[in-house]
């Protein structure tokens, strides 16, 4: 894979003009993985979903790992940048939540973005958005840099846990009655007083534990503190 080529807005095609546009073959990828997950995405299955042959899907894409680098950066082109405010520290956990928001939204997303090899344009007005969120912090470029992927990367951590998480629970015959055993079963181990620690933080929290919003402000501004 090429990413002279894979990101070049100039893609000569021999023969017959195409019968579909590499956007149509990139948007029936992401709809695919939506639904399906990432497992399902195969060039025989995308040409399929595009009512195409196989072989003609190469005329688009060199090959799966090229098209997924392609998905990648054209859903990223869905993220809303929020204007910067002059906080930073607002501005990043605004930017953070439109990831997450994103990565929701398509639940492959994190799992994809640990084999990106090269950043697309969508991908490079994002991060150089978040730059400049982070100038006011006074960090030097390539601490700013580090900051954003920080960020980034706990975003994708903790969607991808919940993405699995609901993926697990959606399997069991009842979701309330797993939750609610689970939940006996965490009170009594911490009532035993073998995990002091545990119970200090479950009572903490209060008998009701936090929704996944709260959790992840919580954790998302643990993160942005140690920034600066």
């Amino acid at each position: 894979m090429d990413p002279e080529t894979l990101w070049s807005e100039r893609r000569h095609h021999r023969g017959r003009p195409p019968a579909h546009t590499r956007e149509a073959v990139v948007a029936t990828a992401v709809g695919v993985a939506d639904a399906e997950g990432l497992s399902a995405l195969t060039m025989r299955r995308v040409a399929t979903a595009l009512g195409s042959g196989t072989m003609s899907l190469y005329t688009y894409v060199s090959e799966r790992d090229a098209l997924l680098e392609l998905m990648i950066d054209a859903v990223t082109g869905e993220q809303r940048l929020p204007a910067p405010t002059g906080d930073w520290r607002a501005d990043l956990a605004a930017f953070a939540r439109e990831q997450r928001t994103l990565m929701t939204r398509h639940p492959w997303l994190p799992v994809a973005l640990t084999g990106r090899r090269t950043l697309g344009p969508n991908t490079l007005k994002a991060l150089d958005h978040a730059l400049a969120l982070l100038a006011p912090s006074g960090l030097p470029p390539r601490a700013r840099t580090e900051a954003f992927a920080l960020v980034s990367g706990f975003v994708a951590s903790h969607v991808g846990y919940e993405v699995a998480q609901q993926q697990a629970l959606g399997r069991s015959d009842d979701v309330r009655e797993f939750v609610a055993s689970n939940a006996r079963y965490l009170a009594a181990a911490v009532g035993s007083g073998a995990y002091p620690h545990l119970a200090e933080a479950m009572a903490a929290d209060g008998a009701e534990p936090p929704d996944a919003d709260e959790t992840f402000e919580r954790m998302l501004a643990r993160v942005i503190s140690g920034l600066a």
